[in-house]
């Protein structure tokens, strides 16, 4: 018998409507019911591609004596965190305060009945390990926990209510810093420091793509010609290419790579983390023009087109589990892969197996994930691919979670304009999908947050969705001069300024939960640096300079943080640097902006805006005059350098 997720559209709340575990979807009837009956609140936040979430369910909310604990002792809510980050994002703050530590996915909440919380943990196993305090298991927990509130242990409700007097309290604003370009100092240091000079990347295992950083350099390389810098991203970007978390058959990143090879992979796919690859290996092209890093980010954007969208709509993720295991779906028996090889004619089978890193023994779990020995692919490979393909063909495929996030798909959407600049098809695919994102998330005049698709929505927007849309609109501003795109977009930063912004200080949600936007870059790019970013764009295109200083007081106000640690807020510190240099605007005809979108892309100076009018030449302007004018768009990236 389903309890009551049966009704709710979440997928990741689908999942879980079979368990025996009476749950609740957030609603006022579940903290209703636990204040009358005294019971203690459990809120298990996690999503539905997420493998550890899956063990927790299985070991956890399928096992009858824990549902039998949980539905007699206590009143449990499930939670999807990408339909509702605003509730994650205030648990996770409370993990942090009572742990020290980050926590992540799932998490496991405890409240009062009056819906304090008390105690944060991740995934927690069924048992408990004999002779540890922190080992204590999900029925040993909840037990002693049920007991505590029955019996009003005041120990606990004095701990809840000096938890809740903590999350209440606000953050005092830190002195203001000068902001200079000297802190780009601090951040290569930072960087450096943090540098895997073996295998690239920024941390030990597990190690995740860290967009933001790449971004960053790849700015200040740009900008100064630095070969340290140039050296950590190629490294960097080819290393995670090889495959293992990149996936060389299908194309697309998993979401971070469980050793420091970038080899074994959690296996699920965001449409985050492969929108914002697709960029920076797009920039890495224009910059470096390495032919491997383009076709990396068509791959992406080709992966995501074919296996994860839905009438230009793209799909929020997939997961790491099929068939009950992690990874079924991705890896390879050797028998198999040389069964095949020899089937199609292929000689020299073990030396091409040995390029591919297909062993007898494999590299896990006895089974293969396809990676490449040397960082160039070999000759054979992409007809070998689809073999490959064929094979994972008879292969149950991952769950997909069809929900259309507008924050995340405005990430693809940006990345495809992007793309767009080398091949056409991409900039017509991202108009579709920015024309199918807006006329399905932007209903009378009201934003959304996430909908299943073909569903209507009913999760308003918070300023992550105003911020990502807004900047791919004005993308694809720059890359068509549709006007009706910038009128869009400066509708968004208004409306993004209005409810979400306070003399430099920027809130996440506003509803339920008042919560403050993180400045650094983590999952993902902060939405407050990526609204720098419109702002700036917006300053620049309408000559408008209180959009500039709104983007200012933002710098200023987080100006120590970024002066002090700014390897944390990379993109913030490549808007920094944006403010203090100044764009530059192209203005040219629309023919002239389209035909040499190229060229224009490959321009060393990374702030770079387009503006179509009358000239047959290619003049450049600051925000205030304008510096040059040439026929020749070869002198366009000199004529730049020489405006400063």
């Amino acid at each position: 018998m389903s309890n009551r997720l049966a009704t709710e559209d979440s997928p990741y709340l689908q999942q879980h409507k079979n368990n025996p575990v009476d749950w609740y979807p957030w609603c006022d009837e579940a903290f209703a019911k636990a204040k009358a009956e005294n019971k203690a609140i459990f809120i298990s936040i996690g999503y539905s591609s997420c493998h550890w979430c899956h063990v927790m369910e299985e070991k956890v909310f399928e096992d009858m004596e824990c549902a039998d604990i949980l539905n007699k002792n206590f009143v449990c809510i499930k939670v999807d965190r990408e339909e509702r980050p605003d509730i994650d994002k205030h648990y996770q703050e409370v993990h942090l305060l009572l742990n020290r530590r980050s926590g992540g996915w799932p998490t496991s909440i405890f409240c009062t009945p009056d819906n304090k919380p008390f105690f944060a943990g991740t995934y927690i196993p069924p048992e408990s390990k004999q002779g540890s305090v922190e080992g204590m298991g999900f029925k040993d927990l909840t037990k002693l926990i049920a007991a505590k509130v029955s019996e009003n242990d005041p120990k606990l409700f004095e701990n809840a209510d000096e938890i809740e007097k903590f999350i209440q309290q606000k953050d005092k604003p830190k002195e203001a810093t000068v902001l200079k370009e000297d802190f780009v100092k601090n951040f290569i240091l930072q960087a450096k420091n943090n540098y895997d000079t073996t295998d690239g990347g920024f941390s030990l295992a597990p190690k995740f793509p860290q967009v933001s950083i790449l971004q960053a350099l790849l700015t200040i390389d740009r900008l100064h010609k630095d070969i340290s810098v140039e050296s950590m991203v190629v490294h960097t970007l080819t290393s995670m290419k090889k495959g293992g978390m990149y996936d060389l058959v299908d194309g697309g990143f998993c979401r971070y790579s469980v050793d420091g090879m970038w080899k074994v992979p959690h296996f699920e796919k965001m449409l985050y983390d492969n929108a914002l690859l697709c960029d920076v290996y797009t920039q890495a092209y224009l910059t470096y023009k390495e032919e491997s890093f383009l076709e990396t980010a068509k791959e992406i954007a080709d992966f995501w087109h074919n296996f994860m969208s839905e009438d230009s709509l793209f799909y929020s993720a997939s997961d790491a589990d099929s068939e009950g295991e992690e990874g079924t779906y991705f890896v390879y028996s050797y028998d198999e892969v040389y069964k095949t090889l020899a089937e199609n004619g292929y000689e020299n089978i073990q030396a091409m197996m040995d390029e591919m890193e297909v062993t007898h023994h494999g590299n896990f779990e006895g089974e293969n994930i396809i990676r490449l020995k040397g960082t160039k692919k070999p000759a054979y490979f992409n007809d070998v691919k689809i073999l490959l393909q064929n094979l994972r063909k008879t292969r149950a495929y991952p769950f997909i979670d069809k929900k259309i996030q507008t924050s995340w798909s405005s990430m693809m959407i940006k990345s495809l304009f992007s793309l767009g600049a080398l091949d056409e098809k991409y900039k017509q695919r991202a108009i579709k999908s920015l024309d199918a994102l807006l006329e399905t998330m932007y209903v009378n005049g009201t934003l959304y947050h996430t909908t299943l698709i073909h569903k209507q929505p009913k999760i308003e927007a918070f300023l992550e969705d105003y911020a990502f849309l807004a900047q791919a609109l004005l993308c694809a501003y720059k890359f068509t001069q549709e006007e009706m795109y910038l009128i869009h977009a400066q509708r968004f930063a208004n409306k993004a300024l209005e409810e979400f912004y306070n003399k430099g200080e920027w809130n996440f949600s506003n509803g339920e939960f008042v919560t403050k936007a993180d400045i650094s870059d983590n999952t993902y790019t902060s939405p407050v640096n990526i609204m720098l970013d419109v702002l700036l764009s917006l300053g620049t295109l309408l000559e408008d300079e209180k959009y500039t200083h709104f983007a200012f007081k933002t710098l200023e106000y987080n100006s120590y943080d970024l002066g002090r640690r700014p390897i944390f807020y990379p993109y913030m510190l490549s808007q920094m640097l944006r403010y203090l240099k100044g764009d530059r605007v192209v203005k040219s005809s629309l023919d002239n902006l389209q035909k040499n979108s190229l060229k224009l892309s490959s321009l060393e100076y990374p702030f770079v805006q387009y503006k179509a009018n009358s000239e047959n030449g290619f003049m450049i302007c600051g925000d205030k005059s304008c510096f040059s004018n040439t026929q020749n768009i070869d002198e366009v990236n000199h004529n730049i350098k020489n405006s400063f």
